[in-house]
This record gives C-alpha cells, structure tokens and sequence, in this order.
C-alpha cells in the first residue's frame, strides 16, 4: 500500500462539514458556534480552540478552484514585483558577473572558467545559466547583455518558486491563509526583491530544494518521488553546497513519508542514490583532471599548494575561513539586511522559534511546523557560525522565514472567525504596502517625501550607468588595451564586437597566474586603464591582505579620472594610467 499524505482535522471541530473544508484547504477551519442539533434561542456552545492539523499518511486532498484563484493571485503579483525595473534595478552586481561569464565559458569554450577553475563552487549553477542561454535566439545578448538574459532567468525562476512554495505550505499546514501570507512576503518584501532579482547561485539553489520538498510532500509517496526528490536536493548541492544544511530535514521527512510502506526500502535507498548522481559527477570531473587531492595530500591553508588546484584543498580551506560574528558592529545585519527589511527579519526569527516550540512539542501532529522550523534554523545556524559571509547570503532564509510567517499567522488566527481571519492577514498586508516606512511600496526619499519604493521607481535606472560606462569604453579605448576592471562588464566587453581580450577582474589581474604573470607581469606600467565598478576599491583593498594587489593600487594612484557617473551613493570611474 502506498504511503500518502493527508491533513487530519484535530479532535473538537464543530461538524464533519468544517473537517472536509479544513481537509481541502478552502476555508479557515473555524467553527460554527452553533451545532446542528442546536434547540432554537438556546445559547451557543462555547467555540472551541482549532489546533493545527496533523501531517500523517494518506491521499492529499486536490487544490480547489479557491486554491487556484489564490495560486494565480500570487504568481501574478510575483511577476509584476519581480518582473517590473528587472533590467533597471538593482545596479549589476560582481558575482552576477562571474556566474555570467563561466556560463559563457561554458558556451563559447566549453570550459567551466575562462580562467583557472579552482572549485571556489561546485559548476552547478553556471552550468544551469548556460543551458538556458544556448537556445536563445542571441543566446547572451537576448535581452540586451548577458546579466538582464540570468536575470530573465532569475524571474522564472522565482515564479516557479512561488508555485512550489505555496503548494509546499498548504500541505504542511492545509490552510489557503498560510500559503497566501507566505506568497505575498515572497513575492513583495523588498529584501526578496532585491536579492531575488539578482543573477544568484543561492536563487537556482533554493528552486531545488523547494523542488524536492514538494516532492517529499507529493500525493503519492512512489519510488519515482524519491528519485526525483534525491535528484532535485543533488541538483543544489552542486548549484551550491550550503544546500547540505537542508539535508537533515529532508532525510527526517522522508522517513516519516515512508514509514510502514511497502516501499521503504526502495525510497530509502534510492533517494540518497539519486541524490549522490549530481555529486558523484563533481567529484568525477575532479578526479579525471587529477584535482581531487593536494600534492603530497598537504592540506597546510598557509601554503597553497602550487602546481594545481584541489577540490578538497578548497573545501578545507573554505571551511576555515572566519569573517567574525554576524552580530557584530558592521556586519550585513546591520548595514544592509535589516535596512531592507527588518521588520520582515524580526517576524521570521520569531515565527520560526514558535514553528520550532511547536514542532517538537509534538512531532506527530505538527509535523509541518517542525520541517519549517528546522530547515530555518539550519540556514540561520550556517550563517551566524562565524565564517566569510557576503550580503546575498540571506537568499536562502527568505522563502524559509515566509513560509515561517504564514504558517504561524494562521496557527495563531484559527480561533477567530473566517471573516476576521482573513480581514487581520489582509489589513497587515496594505499597511505594509501603504505604509512608506516600510519601503514596500512606497517609500521616503532623500527629500523627505513620499514616493515609489526604489524597486518599483521608474525614474531610478541604475544599470543605465554601467551601460553608459561600457559606451565609453567602445568610444574610446582601443580593443587592445590592457584592462583592469569589475566582473559586472566582463561579457559585454569579451561577447560583444568589438572586443576586449586583454580586459580582467582584478580579482584575476591578481591571482590567476596566466593573467597576472604573464600579460601584467604584476607591473604597473602594463595596465592602460582602470574601469572602477561601486565600491571596487574596497574589494581591492580587502582581497589585499596578502600585497597581491599592490601593483593595481599603485597603477590607481599612478591614472587620471577620464570618466565617472553617479547617483546617491553609487559611483563609477574610469581611469587612464601613467
């Protein structure tokens, strides 16, 4: 008999009526007050508080036609928030960049890097941008450069996002109203905007571990569920492997899911198969190149090893890096998490504490309380632990904290009646949208007055800069000019006539010793010109700690500004040397 996924109304509901609304999901699962048997004028029976339903085998009932109204609302709205000022903003970030380079590796040179791969990520995700670019009518530039082509991706990807997230928390919960909330904190928050638009290998790796969890969570709990799920968990971990945090709730699930099945053993063992498929192949690649182990198995992080590069060298190494406490004066928390949202950050740290509480107090009944609450806590654990974070590193906590949100909202308003359970939910939702505090929608500008939210601004163009700095550089930089730039303008400059073979990141000018040895030989008399992307500097400065990037410094000091464009706090410059 094949396991199978219900929600099992708690004791107490009013009518077996209100148990099939609750089942189905349509409607609150609030009671009557009032029993069938009721005499007339007699006082109503006292109402009863509705628990949370409980998430044990049996067949899931069907999305409803109130359910796919919902559904449509909410992927309708994620596309007008993410859809809208997608190629406008934000400004072009460095790792959007990088991932859009390797993919065009990939395409052009059939090579995972143009530069030494040296397994800083798993190939994964690139791999993904490049399988979505090659068919395209002008594969990179399809929509006008290589970036707005990932971030076209990047849309997609959360509104598929979006379908699975829902689905996810009405069958961990069996309520619209927690699966709406959720939606709406997805798809509106402008901390999940800002990020989620952003050509990422944290979003390409939430879609699958969203994508196994609906998986684990399917109707029917058969052989091929497992494989795909495993699959799908396999497919983040090598998209990026902070996806190993996700692992241990996922295997509790699928326990859970299989349990007293005829096929548990087949579940149980072909879901880590299928998951090790992906990885194995990672690993494979490594060990075919002869890259899996450091020379002389020397795993010493004070010396590198010299004569190639190791997959596990990198990890170890990773796995020793320390940037100091997230808490601490002048971390992403402070200067740009909680800017962006925080009242969005505090909700889900507290929605996940009571998800947690609640979950282990019973893990029979509340079994959907507890796979949000600990595959949150998991995330949130990688990220307070004291290693090298960098700002986008939230991704992966903003479906988690939503889902956290939701589910909680509708545990705590199931004692009231449905029209109020849902008047509550929606009055927040347009004060978060009204309210310019919140910078949802609206928002206080720099001139004390209330405007369009720098999302949604149509008069905000931030990437028109970039554009015009690469114009510049066409107009008057000769193709062979030695180039030490940001990776945000590395495909225009390498896939778009007339081309630039000699522009590099300084991060590569400094590191990659066919770039730096070779066509700079770390001198600065080699560079031509220095094209500074928003706070390149900084990064110059702070991937100096070894001198490696004394020789561009110097060149910078050594230049004249010939261009530069602003706005707000944003700058741009170039310059010529010597």
């Amino acid at each position: 008999m094949r396991p199978r996924l219900v929600v099992v109304p708690d004791k107490g509901r009013a009518s077996s009526e209100q148990t099939t609304e609750q089942t189905t999901g349509q409607t609150t699962g609030q009671t009557t007050g009032q029993t069938t048997g009721q005499a007339a004028g007699q006082a109503p029976a006292p109402r009863r508080r509705a628990e949370p339903p409980v998430v044990t085998p049996g067949r899931f009932p069907p999305l409803g036609p109130g359910g796919k109204i919902a559904l449509g609302a909410a992927v309708l709205t994620g596309l007008v928030t993410h859809g809208w000022h997608l190629f406008e903003y934000p400004l072009y970030l460095t790792d959007e960049g990088i991932y859009m380079q390797r993919a065009w590796s990939l395409v052009r040179q059939t090579s995972l890097s143009p530069y030494t791969y040296d397994y800083d990520h798993a190939p994964g995700g690139w791999i993904q941008l490049a399988g979505w670019a090659f068919p395209l009518p002008n594969q990179f530039e399809t929509f006008g450069n290589a970036i707005n082509t990932g971030r076209v991706l990047m849309l997609l990807v959360h509104l598929a996002g979006v379908v699975l997230l829902f689905e996810i928390v009405r069958r961990l919960s069996g309520s619209l109203l927690a699966s709406s909330v959720t939606a709406f904190l997805y798809n509106v928050s402008p901390i999940a905007v800002y990020y989620q638009r952003q050509v990422l290998l944290d979003n390409l790796m939430m879609f699958w571990v969203l994508l196994s969890l609906f998986l684990l969570l399917g109707r029917d709990m058969r052989i091929r569920h497992a494989l795909g799920a495993g699959t799908a968990l396999g497919m983040a971990l090598i998209t990026k492997e902070n996806a190993i945090f996700f692992v241990p709730t996922l295997v509790y699930l699928l326990h859970r899911r299989v349990t007293g099945s005829t096929q548990r053993r087949f579940a149980k063992s072909l879901w880590p198969f299928a998951m090790a498929v992906p990885v194995s192949g990672y690993v494979l690649y490594a060990v075919l190149k002869n890259e899996l182990l450091p020379s002389g198995f020397d795993f010493d992080l004070n010396n590198p090893p010299a004569d190639h590069v190791s997959l596990l060298y990198t990890l170890w190494w990773q796995l020793n890096r320390n940037q100091g406490s997230l808490l601490g004066q002048g971390s992403f928390l402070y200067n740009s998490w909680i800017p962006r949202d925080g009242l969005f950050l505090l909700l889900g740290l507290l929605s996940m504490l009571a998800a947690l509480y609640w979950g282990f107090r019973d893990r029979q009944r509340n079994l959907g309380f507890l796979v949000i609450g600990t595959l949150a806590l998991a995330y949130t654990f990688y990220l307070v632990r004291g290693s090298v974070l960098l700002d986008f590193y939230i991704v992966p906590l903003i479906p988690l904290f939503s889902a956290s949100v939701g589910m909680v909202t509708d545990r705590l308003l199931r004692r009231f009646r449905p029209a109020v359970r849902v008047a509550l939910p929606a009055l927040a939702c347009a004060v978060l949208l009204i309210a310019p505090v919140t910078n949802y929608l609206l928002t206080i500008n720099t001139e004390g007055r209330v405007a369009i939210a720098d999302q949604y601004q149509p008069k905000l163009n931030l990437t028109r800069m970039q554009e015009q700095q690469v114009a510049w550089i066409r107009k008057h930089v000769p193709a062979d000019a030695r180039i030490i730039m940001d990776d945000d303008l590395w495909s225009e400059l390498h896939d778009v006539a007339p081309f630039y073979p000699y522009a590099h990141s300084h991060w590569n000018a400094s590191s990659d010793p066919a770039v730096r040895d070779k066509l700079f030989a770390k001198k600065w008399q080699n560079i031509d010109y220095i094209v500074m992307s928003n706070k390149m500097r900084q990064s110059m400065v702070g991937n100096n700690g070894d001198g490696r990037e004394n020789w561009i410094l110097t060149a910078l000091k050594n230049s004249k500004q010939v261009w530069q464009a602003g706005q707000g706090d944003i700058k741009l410059q170039i310059y010529r040397v010597g």
